[in-house]
C-alpha cells in the first residue's frame, strides 16, 4: 500500500510465523519498521532490538529506538505471544505467569509506551493479535483462551479512551494458521495427523490460514484506508467460527 511509503512502524514478537510475515509485508509496502523480539528475525530493510515484552523498561526502550531511528511512531503492532497447551487443572502458577505475561501484560506494557508518543504527535494505530480463541475456546488451551480474551478487551478500551487523541486501536483475531504455534497444539493430541486432517476439513474454505492472509489485514488496518476503523475485532479463520458446530459436524 503506497500510503505506507515512510510510516514508522513498531511490530513485536517478528521473529517466525504471524510476525514474520507481518514485517516483511510491511517492509515491502515501504514501511520503516522497527522489529522487538527475543531474538533477531534477519528481515532485510527492518530494524531489530532484542526485546522481552514482559519487561516495561523493554518496551519503552523497543518505541525509544523507533522514534529515535524515525522521528515518531506511527503503528505498534502486538504481535508476541506464546500459549500453553494444557487445561486448567494441568496448569501451574509458573505456566499461567508466562502466558499472561507475555500475552497480556506484554501488550500492555508496549501501549502503554507508545501511546504517550502518539498523543503528542496527534494520531498513532494499534494492532493486537488477538485469536478467535479469545471468543469461542479451543480445547486444552485454558490459560492461553483467557489471555486472548484480555487483548480483546485491552484493545477495546484503548480504542474509546484515546481516540480523541487520534489514536486507533483494533485487533485481529486470526483462527487456525499454519504456523509452529499451531503445530504445537496437533502435536499435543493423541493423532496429530488425524486432529489436523479435521482442523482442515472444518474449514468452510476448504483450508487452513496462512501467515500471510493476516499480514494482509493488519497492513490495512495500519493503513490511511482504515482511518475511521477503531475499537473492532477481525475475524480471520476461514468461516470456521460462523458456521452451526452442530450443522458443520453433520453437513461436513
Amino acid at each position: 500500500m503506497e500510503n505506507l511509503q515512510g510510516t514508522s512502524v513498531v511490530v513485536t514478537g517478528a521473529s517466525s510465523g504471524i510476525g514474520r510475515a507481518i514485517a516483511q509485508r510491511l517492509v515491502a509496502d515501504g514501511a520503516l519498521v522497527t522489529l522487538g523480539s527475543r531474538s533477531d528475525a534477519g528481515i532485510d530493510g527492518a530494524d531489530w532490538l532484542a526485546t522481552d515484552v514482559r519487561s516495561p523498561a523493554g518496551c519503552e526502550a523497543l518505541i525509544n529506538a523507533a522514534i529515535t531511528a524515525h522521528g515518531r511512531v506511527d503503528v505498534l503492532v502486538n504481535n508476541a505471544g506464546v500459549q500453553v497447551e494444557k487445561t486448567i487443572d494441568q496448569t501451574t502458577d509458573d505456566e499461567f505467569d508466562l502466558v499472561m505475561d507475555v500475552n497480556v501484560r506484554g501488550v500492555f506494557n508496549c501501549c502503554r509506551a507508545a501511546v504517550p508518543h502518539m498523543k503528542a504527535q496527534g494520531s498513532g494505530s494499534i494492532i493486537n493479535i488477538g485469536s478467535v480463541a479469545g471468543n469461542v475456546a479451543d480445547h486444552g488451551l485454558a490459560v492461553y483462551n483467557a489471555s486472548k480474551g484480555a487483548v480483546h478487551a485491552l484493545t477495546r478500551s484503548v480504542a474509546t479512551d484515546h481516540g480523541r487523541d487520534g489514536i486507533r486501536c483494533n485487533a485481529v483475531s486470526p483462527g487456525w494458521i499454519l504456523t509452529e504455534m499451531a503445530d504445537a497444539a496437533f502435536a499435543a493430541s493423541d493423532d496429530p495427523k488425524a486432529a489436523r486432517a479435521e482442523a482442515v476439513s472444518a474449514h468452510p474454505v476448504g483450508r487452513m490460514g496462512t501467515p500471510d492472509d493476516i499480514a494482509n489485514l493488519v497492513a490495512w488496518l495500519a493503513s490511511d484506508q482504515a482511518a475511521f476503523v477503531s475499537g473492532s475485532l477481525f475475524t480471520i479463520d476461514g468461516g470456521l467460527t460462523a458456521q452451526n458446530p452442530i450443522g458443520s459436524a453433520t453437513h461436513g
